[in-house]
């Protein structure tokens, strides 16, 4: 398959600390923000921060609009349901064994 056409896991994305970062970015803002203000954010260049923002499209995570000469990025909230799904499970996995450990000490 096409690199470039190919979808990317979504916790392959959300792997990385930046990817973390430039999620908590977009979704702390209110409207789709450019490159240029994504950049300052980071100790890395426009082209390494834009890389980042293609994994994220990869995975479904951002999307982009272009206007005028620049483009524009913004949260899709949607594929992190998955990630969202699969940690509830561990979720209700912990609690379960805390109350039985809880139980335990009481006895």
């Amino acid at each position: 398959m096409n690199r470039t056409h190919q979808e990317r896991d979504v916790f392959v994305a959300i792997a990385d600390p930046t990817r973390r970062k430039l999620i908590r970015l977009l979704a702390d803002s209110d409207e789709d923000l450019p490159l240029y203000e994504l950049t300052p954010h980071f100790e890395m260049g426009r082209t390494a921060v834009s890389k980042h923002l293609t994994v994220l499209k990869e995975a479904n995570l951002v999307v982009n609009r272009k206007k005028g000469r620049e483009t524009r990025f913004k949260l899709n909230p949607g594929p992190l349901q998955e990630v969202k799904d699969w940690l509830a499970f561990y979720e209700k996995f912990w609690n379960e064994r805390a109350s039985i450990l809880k139980n335990i000490l009481e006895e």
